[in-house]
């Protein structure tokens, strides 16, 4: 249900983006992120130098004169945004992971419309839960992250593998998929691959930082609940053993996550809660748009 809280904070999410928005499309963006290819743009008479491959033999003939082929870049471009929007994304000591993606997706869908590209949306469980079909126009943005900041889950769980073979069947033309989730999900990995080899796939793993590193002075037995499950767990905080135990999983994790994203091909950003996220995102445009 769209409230006036909830159109409040849409109106805030806008306002609060401007800036960022401003800077990336102030050249990287574009610069990063190209069209399809190329479109034929004009003919013109050929010049010493260019290339005879460019030659339209057609006009020539017609023209009694060689003639070339000009082309532009093709700006057609299509963003598409998957949010994984599972429990496990309510977790945050901050600030909630999912509460973040929101505002992440917002950036980069006003990004998109002020470089006149189609965006489109997906917010994912285990099963997909909304799918915005790709459009411009700031009319669509609006509604987009009103859905962001509204729609209800329906699920718990995170279906990545789910997620990417629904966008290899409804996308039909290359786009540039930011794949926005904690990535706490299994088997995804082939899925991952080939959905790389159509797509320009750029990967958000968003973290929490008491993932990696448990805060000091916890001490007692702890209750741990799987969000996604609701199963729970002990966990003894004064135990150095345990602790150390928990924190090289969540390390194990991370870096099995960067290599499954090396192996696909894929770039890989990584975002902790606690941080600003303007920062590693802009850093991912500047790197990308050097190469």
């Amino acid at each position: 249900m769209i409230t006036k809280e909830i159109l409040a904070n849409v109106r805030r999410i806008e306002i609060r983006t401007r800036r960022i928005v401003n800077e990336m499309t102030a050249g990287a963006y574009h610069s990063v992120f190209k069209g399809r290819g190329v479109e034929f743009a004009e003919v013109r008479e050929y010049l010493p130098g260019d290339d005879i491959r460019t030659i339209d033999w057609n006009v020539t003939a017609r023209m009694g004169a060689p003639f070339i082929k000009k082309f532009q870049e093709e700006r057609d471009l299509t963003v598409f945004l998957m949010v994984d929007i599972s429990a496990s994304g309510d977790f945050g000591r901050q600030r909630s992971r999912n509460n973040m993606a929101a505002e992440i997706a917002a950036v980069l869908s006003f990004s998109a419309i002020r470089n006149k590209d189609h965006v489109g949306l997906m917010l994912f469980s285990d099963k997909e839960e909304l799918h915005l079909p790709p459009k411009r126009g700031k009319r669509h943005v609006m509604r987009l992250v009103r859905e962001l900041l509204a729609h209800e889950r329906q699920a718990k769980g995170s279906n990545i593998k789910m997620a990417l073979d629904k966008l290899m069947k409804t996308a039909k033309h290359k786009t540039v998929t930011f794949l926005i989730s904690d990535l706490m999900c299994e088997n995804f990995e082939d899925s991952l691959s080939i959905a790389a080899r159509k797509h320009d796939i750029i990967v958000l793993h968003l973290m929490d930082p008491i993932e990696k590193k448990l805060p000091s002075g916890l001490s007692g037995h702890l209750l741990l609940e799987d969000a996604e499950t609701n199963r729970f767990s002990f966990f003894n905080s004064g135990s150095r053993k345990e602790k150390t135990a928990l924190e090289e999983r969540a390390q194990k994790l991370i870096e099995h996550n960067k290599t499954v994203c090396k192996k696909a091909g894929v770039d890989l950003i990584q975002i902790e809660t606690g941080e600003d996220y303007v920062k590693p995102l802009m850093n991912f445009f500047k790197k990308r748009g050097a190469k």
